[in-house]
Formats: structure tokens, C-alpha cells, sequence
């Protein structure tokens, strides 16, 4: 059997019992490390606290691996239990799915065991999470590529009055351009990007574009490490929360639609004063 286990948002104390169960009965054990991170990241002081907490060594799947490779951790699943662990929840990355659709395509039996994930634990800033509208994500710019297929998505949430959720790119073992070109293939170091950042991209391009779908003055939600203990979260406009420093990832931010009086309420206890 394959197991998809989410472990939440925080650290390796986050893990369900159901999921905690279905590790220790699994003869490998793999956990994700491209589109989320726990709180300790997955260097090696982090892998074994996982270790220690599941009891069974832990295989650190980078995006290689999962999109490579995923073969060999099906043909695993064919003869005994194997445990596939994603922070957050398993579905909130697509790359999950497509693992699914080929186990079960082979014949495979997989059990999911759900967790929390960003996009539920955005209710603690009071935001109404049925006043969300489509998620976005935001990228990196680079010199050569500063995409803004995003921008119609935020325009027609506005245009609804519906809330904008925005997961801010994630750039952890990705090759470097310099090096593909030359066939071999070099790291660039981890990258994470900050509310700050993604605030400065979305003004460059509102700025291009000059629709009004948002502005310096548009109110917007910063939260950085969600679920952790040391959690932040800060409300006020974009311009505001540019001055903000936000410390360690991960961090997303939220474009507030039109607010109910009791969203407004909640909103108070982390605006900018």
C-alpha cells in the first residue's frame, strides 16, 4: 500500500495519530522537500527529529526524485507499505495527485491522511475562508522573465469582492541556468520568497498593467510561518506592510476583498497602528 501523509504546518509533533500509525507500519518512509517545509527545514538536525518521533529512517524526496523517480517508490509499494509525507496537506501541491493517478493506475491501493494545510489555517487572521476566491502563487522575476498570469485571477477575485490567497514561490535544489546550459547540472542555494518581495512584484505589476486591481493602498494580510508557534501576522496596505520585517520562512500573503463587519473585527487585532 502507499500512504500519503500530511503532517501539518508546525513541526514533527504535528502528525496525527492515524498518520503517526500508518508510518511506524511502513518499511520506508519518504518526505517531500520542494513544495513546503516544516518549521526546521529538512536538513539533518530536522530528518532526525523526524527519525526519532517516527522511529524508522526517513528519505529526504526532492522534486528529482518525485518527478524522476516516482517509479521506483511505486514499485516499492507493490511489495510491502510505503509512507509518502507532505507538509500541510497531501493534495495542496498537484505534483501529489499525479503520484496518485500512477499508483492507482498500476493497481495500487493508497490511503491519504489529511492534515492541516495553508489553506485552511488562513482562518486564524479572520478572514472568512468561504470569502476566499482562486489562489494564486508568485514567482520569482527574474531579468528575463517577470510573468503576470496571475493579475487577471486577483482582478476578477476583487471584482467579486472575494479574498486573494497568494503562496509565494518556493526555490529549494533548482538548477541553475548557467548550468543546464553546459550540461551539468549545479544548485542554486535555497530561496525563499518573502511578503515583502511578492509585494514589490505585485506593484511592478499593476504598475505595467494599470487596471486597478489593487494598489499601495490596498489593504492586504502578511503571515509568515503559519502554524508555528512563533507564527507573525500583520494587516495593513501594501505599502505599509513593505516596511515589515517578516524573519524566517515560509511566508504568504492575502489580498483582502470586501470584509464583513466581523472579518473587520477580527482584522483589528493585527493592523498596523
Amino acid at each position: 500500500m502507499l500512504y500519503l501523509v500530511g503532517l501539518g504546518l508546525g513541526d514533527e509533533r504535528d502528525i496525527t495519530l492515524r498518520g503517526l500509525d500508518a508510518v511506524r507500519r511502513c518499511s520506508r518512509v519518504y518526505v517531500e522537500a520542494y513544495t513546503s517545509l516544516l518549521s526546521f527545514g529538512v536538513a539533518s538536525d530536522g530528518l532526525s527529529k523526524l527519525e526519532e518521533l517516527y522511529g524508522k529512517e526517513v528519505t529526504v524526496a526532492d522534486r528529482e526524485m518525485v518527478e524522476e523517480k516516482a517509479d521506483e517508490i511505486l514499485s516499492e509499494a507493490r511489495e510491502s507499505d510505503v509512507a509518502f509525507l507532505v507538509v500541510g496537506d497531501p493534495f495542496g501541491a498537484t505534483t501529489h495527485t499525479d503520484l496518485v493517478v500512477r499508483a492507482k493506475n498500476l493497481g495500487l491501493e493508497v490511503k491519504v491522511i489529511h492534515n492541516a494545510s495553508v489553506m485552511n489555517a488562513i482562518g486564524i487572521c479572520g478572514l472568512q475562508l468561504y470569502r476566499y476566491g482562486e489562489t494564486i502563487s508568485i514567482p520569482f522575476f527574474t531579468d528575463t522573465w517577470r510573468p503576470d498570469s496571475f493579475y487577471p485571477k486577483i482582478q476578477n477575485n476583487r471584482r467579486l469582492g472575494l479574498h486573494t490567497l497568494c503562496l509565494l514561490d518556493i526555490r529549494v535544489k533548482e538548477p541553475s541556468f548557467e548550468s543546464l546550459c553546459r550540461g551539468k547540472k549545479c544548485y542554486e542555494p535555497p530561496r525563499f520568497m518573502t511578503v515583502n518581495t511578492a509585494i514589490d512584484q505585485l506593484l511592478e505589476v499593476e504598475e505595467s498593467r494599470g487596471e486597478s486591481a489593487y494598489g499601495a493602498d490596498s489593504l492586504c494580510v502578511g503571515i509568515a510561518r503559519l502554524g508555528s508557534p512563533d507564527q507573525k501576522i500583520v494587516a495593513g496596505s501594501m505599502k505599509q506592510l513593505l516596511d515589515v520585517d517578516f524573519g524566517p520562512p515560509l511566508h504568504c500573503l492575502i489580498i483582502v476583498g470586501e470584509t464583513h463587519p466581523v472579518e473587520e473585527e477580527m482584522l483589528q487585532f493585527y493592523l498596523i497602528k
